[in-house]
């Protein structure tokens, strides 16, 4: 009986340990989308513009989250490329 009660106490704290990396893991997740992207990993949409301007990086990130529709984006887009 004590060698079920052992495997029992295991798989318990196997199952905590996982709900554990699963609950780090969704917070450090989501954490990451708050802050911008390094300078040397930004691309742009065409090559040979550079680096996207802050405005640019808003648009997306408001397009991103949601915020404005695909329509609304490409034209402010475009706006913004003048």
């Amino acid at each position: 009986m004590s060698y079920v009660m052992a495997m029992a106490v295991i798989l318990i704290m196997v199952a905590l340990g996982a709900l554990l990396v699963g609950a780090v893991t969704t917070v450090s997740g989501s954490a990451r989308f708050d802050h911008p992207r390094p300078a040397w990993r930004q691309h742009s949409a065409a090559p040979g513009h550079g680096v996207p301007d802050a405005a640019e990086e808003e648009l997306r990130l408001r397009y991103a989250r949601g915020e404005i529709g695909r329509e609304e984006f490409l034209q402010r887009k475009i706006d913004l490329e003048r």
